[in-house]
């Protein structure tokens, strides 16, 4: 009963606007428990008193039974008091915690509810809603014009209230904190939520739900509101994420069952393999463990010697340096601010900052194998877990609804989208909107295609929330390499969309690394989210790795059935760069060709597809993103249908066979 009462009082709230689920069915309570909650109100509610006042409100009854369901106090009984009243009857049928875990959290379309129901069912943890006083209508969500969460997210004082409280705060060791991204960020009703107690020792473990923006700064710009909690790395999590995706995440974290995460561990991943590590007891390895805290660290190392791998840790460690025998697995800070694993031994004045469990020299040559290896050293196992950028999980996509590769980064990038080269004034407009509206959600655009201002105007137009869309912009050489700042500057104001997800140098040329140095800065800021190159090849990409402190995430570069890249696109991608193919059709007076190509044409007609898709699903099948250009929405809707067939092994073969090293731009 008490399930099926606030179901439907859910979806009463959802018609008056009170809440904005997309699912009402899914709609239900946790069978944990839930977390207490205070109101003014003296009057004690029973799961009855919200039936009667839901079918008050519906129009079945006439009478309140003389009940005071007066909460909001002005005079009028409404769906205001139905919030309040839910809140109370939840709070009064659960006084007690059976868990010392808490899941909270802020859902307006149900994306962020279902996966803090995974959590709480997992966990066996209490669990508390986080409702506005003021609820948000759907005019309220209206991004871009200038609506109440506008207004809110570029306020740093708003603080909207929250309808009810917690009363047993202080029974939990863990705090789960939900969210969807707004504008980038957590909703400003999570700060009030953070500022209304004490977390004081607690562990708070974030997530956020988005499309395809990750986690970011939203989960760091928290931290301030709560900084005598041990904040954990938090995760991003998609409308569509599985259940095991929330259970694996949560299992990576060791707080199932109240169990706290062993400090004493990091984790050290190259490849595919991930080594456990223990902490040494001294002040450098407490000093690397604060610096992971803060983020996870990937470095490129390097053979020295025949016994161990070394890298720049980027910031100089207190040393206690004491003459050293190393081990197989020893990790050892040198000279303060190298970082140094060994599998074999050698005997020097070192500092220990921990030691490898349970690994073998053997083990360890296997997984760094020979010459330089990006490692990659966390707190957290889910951090370091392996992430492909050559192969695709084309089995997750569908039409109209492209997979995500994961950037190493962090964030995560839909694998087919739209470029706009060519396209200008109404024209960008419409055909970015026309993309947006059949499901594309990866936006390509250039200062030298002279439409960042159109891109921006397309995507505040189309309804479609900003951390669902993932846009790529370049900077050109010349000028704006002279003066990055300003040129960055530029791009965001025209496409005032916030932040960009992602800024490529165009391609190589005079001050191109401090131009990226430059990139680099807006990253920490949160302006820029991923950096990336187009047109890099491997001589280049080896010299400018080599001066710059972020790895670029993607390399954008001319690719197609005659123009293959073969051994550019496996470097990169022994590298964790992302390779994306403009041109990906022929280009420039090429398309018709290679449309008509009878190997392409034949192989599209077995499977009633079009040449174009056959093409597109090969760059995907070989772990290559495309941006196929159009203003034509048929043939838009046609480019990002390409999840309902795939190419035999020998199908990718005949199109392999077509490559002419001919390359149809100068780039």
């Amino acid at each position: 009963m008490f399930k099926k009462i606030l179901t439907l009082s859910t979806a009463l709230l959802t018609f008056c606007g009170c809440t904005a689920k997309e699912n009402i069915s899914g709609s239900t309570v946790s069978t944990a428990k839930t977390a207490s909650y205070a109101t003014d109100n003296s009057e004690s509610y029973t799961i009855e008193d919200l039936e009667v006042l839901q079918d008050f409100l519906l129009g079945r009854r006439t009478d309140v039974n003389g009940k005071d369901f007066d909460l909001c106090k002005d005079g009028k009984l409404d769906v205001f008091d139905m919030c309040l009243l839910r809140n109370e009857v939840i709070g009064n049928t659960q006084e007690n915690p059976e868990s010392d875990i808490l899941v909270t959290y802020f859902s307006c379309t149900g994306n962020t509810e279902q996966i803090a129901e995974y959590a709480i069912d997992y966990l066996k943890a209490d669990s508390y809603e986080i409702i506005p006083e003021i609820p948000y209508t759907e005019d309220d969500l209206k991004y871009y014009t200038d609506c109440r969460a506008d207004k809110e997210q570029s306020d740093p004082t708003a603080r909207p209230e929250i309808s009810g409280s917690i009363k047993n705060m202080d029974d939990y060791e863990v705090i789960f904190v939900g969210y969807p991204i707004w504008h980038g960020q957590a909703p400003k009703i999570i700060y009030t939520f953070l500022e209304s107690y004490d977390f004081s020792d607690k562990i708070i473990v974030p997530f956020c739900t988005s499309h395809s923006s990750g986690i970011g700064t939203s989960a760091e710009n928290l931290h301030s509101l709560a900084e005598n909690a041990n904040w954990y790395d938090g995760m991003r999590f998609s409308g569509n994420s599985a259940e095991t995706d929330v259970t694996e995440w949560i299992d990576s974290l060791g707080l199932k069952d109240g169990e706290k995460v062993d400090m004493e561990y990091f984790y050290i991943t190259a490849g595919n393999t991930t080594f456990t590590a223990e902490f040494a007891e001294n002040s450098s390895a407490d000093a690397f463990r604060e610096l992971l805290s803060e983020n996870s660290l990937t470095i490129q190392m390097s053979d020295y010697g025949s016994f161990e791998k070394v890298g720049n840790l980027g910031k100089t460690l207190p040393r206690n340096d004491e003459k050293i025998t190393t081990e197989a697995g020893d990790v050892i800070l040198y000279q303060g601010n190298s970082i140094t694993v060994y599998y074999d031994v050698n005997t020097w004045n070192f500092t220990r900052l921990g030691k490898i469990q349970n690994t073998t020299k053997e083990q360890l040559l296997e997984a760094f194998g020979n010459g330089d290896v990006e490692i990659t050293f966390s707190l957290n196992k889910s951090e370091s877990a392996d992430f492909s950028v050559a192969e695709f999980n084309l089995e997750s996509g569908k039409n109209q609804h492209a997979p995500m590769v994961t950037l190493n980064s962090g964030y995560q990038m839909p694998i087919a989208g739209i470029g706009t080269y060519s396209l200008k004034g109404d024209t960008c407009v419409d055909s970015v909107k026309s993309a947006l509206s059949q499901g594309v959600r990866l936006i390509d655009t250039a200062y030298m295609y002279g439409n960042e201002k159109e891109v921006g105007q397309a995507i505040r137009e189309s309804g479609i929330a900003r951390e669902d869309i993932f846009v790529i912009t370049k900077i050109y050489p010349g000028e704006q390499f002279k003066n990055p700042e300003k040129a960055i500057q530029e791009a965001l104001d025209k496409l005032n969309i916030d932040y960009i997800d992602m800024m490529l140098l165009h391609h190589p040329g005079d001050n191109d690394v401090n131009a990226y140095l430059a990139m680099e800065k807006l990253v920490e800021q949160g302006k820029i989210r991923s950096l990336g190159l187009s047109n890099w090849y491997i001589e280049e990409i080896d010299d400018f790795i080599s001066q710059v402190n972020i790895k670029p995430a993607l390399v954008q570069n001319e690719i197609h059935p005659y123009y293959q890249e073969r051994k550019v696109i496996e470097y990169m991608h022994s590298l964790g760069i992302v390779m994306q193919a403009w041109y990906p059709l022929g280009g420039r007076g090429h398309t018709s060709e290679l449309l008509s190509d009878e190997t392409i044409t034949e192989i599209a007609e077995a499977h009633n597809k079009s040449s174009a898709q056959v093409i597109l699903r090969w760059d995907l099948q070989n772990g290559v993103v495309v941006i196929p250009g159009s203003s034509n929405p048929e043939h838009i809707l046609e480019n990002i249908s390409i999840f309902d067939f795939s190419l035999t092994d020998k199908e990718m073969a005949k199109i392999d066979a077509l490559n002419r090293d001919e390359k149809h731009d100068w780039y």
